[in-house]
């Protein structure tokens, strides 16, 4: 039998403001982790299973016992401060201490997790799909949430802490954000890609004029291809263009014959769509621009051990497909 007073009384209590010198509590600290990561108090308190004004009045405590404004709330949700950004890390360093505890103790759930990851799209199929595949044996309680995103919002994601990784593509000399570490996972050029059987497969190289004659597929603005494609047309696009948000629906669309486009060579060996013989590149004459496959992540460098090992992952299956790139590259274009 439930006593409601007891319960009333606690309710009440939880509701109050906070006594100085009032401890920080673990599940405080886990929900302003999980409204950093999901952007909002809503999706928070959907995931957490609690609701929104009990996890808003959480975080509110937890501002109060440590003197600072954690979150940016806004209309558009809830967003990490400045301040907040400062302490994330001891936040981090605390809740994977209490993990480490709870595993020691037989608790099964502590291993699980959450690590979302944003990305331009760009070798997700060949190369991602086997880093998670890697992450799931040795991890099988962890989840990952895979985001097409422009390159600026991931980097805004991973500085907000809404973000645990992300792939984007980088041209040679660009720079790289403050506060955010970049590992290079593959090299490549950007390559004209073509449907199997096109007229320009006779050809071992395609020409920019060759391209501009073509019905053209590119990626919309914002993403890096849509910067290298205007400064390969000089400005001057095709006449037809479709345009799309991503590698991977832009090589859908190739396959499907509804244009050509260009993209980074690693963007399309060993893809299914290549590897089942609907896809084909070709380098494109004169061209010697350079695109790499970048991870990013936060910095410092500690971090979850799952977001660390999927870190790992990536790189190892870069490491392995960049050692097979140039012969899978020269046998594509029929070299």
């Amino acid at each position: 039998m439930v006593d409601y007073d007891v319960e009333e009384s606690r309710e009440q209590a939880d509701t109050r403001p906070s006594q100085e010198g009032s401890p920080v509590r673990i599940e405080q600290l886990e929900y302003l982790a999980a409204v950093t990561q999901h952007g909002s108090l809503r999706r928070a308190s959907e995931r957490l299973h609690i609701s929104q004004p009990a996890l808003s009045e959480a975080v509110s405590k937890l501002e109060r016992e440590l003197g600072v404004t954690l979150l940016d709330r806004r209309r558009s949700g809830a967003r990490i401060s400045r301040q907040g950004r400062d302490l994330l890390q001891n936040m981090v360093d605390v809740l994977e201490a209490v993990d480490r505890l709870r595993t020691a103790a037989g608790d099964q759930t502590a291993s699980a997790r959450l690590i979302r990851l944003g990305t331009v799209n760009a070798a997700t199929s060949s190369l991602l799909v086997p880093a998670v595949r890697g992450l799931q044996d040795s991890h099988p309680g962890t989840t990952v949430e895979v985001m097409t995103m422009q390159q600026a919002e991931i980097d805004a994601g991973l500085h907000e802490g809404s973000l645990d990784l992300g792939l984007v593509n980088v041209l040679s000399g660009d720079d790289i954000p403050t506060d955010l570490v970049g590992t290079d996972l593959l090299h490549g050029r950007p390559v004209a890609v073509l449907p199997a059987g096109h007229a320009l497969t006779a050809y071992a190289e395609v020409s920019v004029d060759q391209l501009r004659a073509e019905r053209f597929v590119t990626m919309r603005a914002g993403y890096l291809m849509h910067r290298f494609a205007h400064r390969l047309f000089a400005g001057h696009m095709p006449a037809a263009c479709h345009s799309t948000d991503g590698a991977e629906l832009g090589k859908v669309m190739v396959a499907e014959g509804l244009g050509l486009t260009v993209l980074p060579d690693y963007s399309v060996v060993d893809d299914p769509l290549e590897r089942a013989g609907l896809l084909t590149t070709r380098p494109i004459a004169g061209d010697r621009t350079v695109v790499s496959l970048v991870l990013r992540h936060r910095a410092p460098d500690r971090v979850p051990v799952q977001v660390r090992e999927l870190r790992g992952l990536l790189v190892d299956v870069a490491r392995r497909r960049s050692s097979g790139t140039t012969l899978a590259v020269a046998a594509s274009q029929g070299a």
